[in-house]
């Protein structure tokens, strides 16, 4: 059991820091083509709250969020793909702090499904689940 006698609260002040997201180094576009950015971690079961997530993408969201995949039989047909995509683009919309996500989809640059599976995984895990990713 960890001792908390000598820890203080996290401040307000530290909190917002957090809340500005950290510079990661997401998958390269292409072999030397390195690729940082601000990211966040949004909360899936926020953005459901907020309405962010349409009732339309809400089972294929909670099945991402819980089993790590759109449905539990493994069956991938392209409605699946299309619900899959739908949910990461909403959660790398909401990861995306500079550049902004649609900055880049502005000026034309798509992500590879590297890098969005990345976000993905960074929004739902953390700096940890981006070594097992490399």
């Amino acid at each position: 059991m960890e001792n908390f006698e000598n820890v203080k609260v996290t401040s307000i002040e530290e909190l917002k820091k957090y809340n500005k997201g950290e510079i990661i180094k997401l998958p390269d576009f292409a072999e030397g083509q390195p690729f940082y950015a601000r990211i966040r971690r949004p909360s899936m079961l926020t953005m459901a709250k907020k309405g962010q997530i349409p009732n339309s993408l809400l089972e294929s969201a909670g099945n991402l969020f819980v089993n790590g995949n759109v449905n539990q039989t493994n069956k991938i047909n392209s409605e699946t793909l299309e619900k899959m995509f739908d949910v990461i683009d909403l959660i790398c919309e909401a990861s995306f702090v500079e550049p902004t996500y649609k900055e880049l989809q502005d000026n034309g640059i798509e992500l590879t499904d590297d890098q969005m599976s990345f976000i993905f995984n960074y929004s739902q895990m953390g700096v940890k689940s981006l070594e097992s990713f490399r």
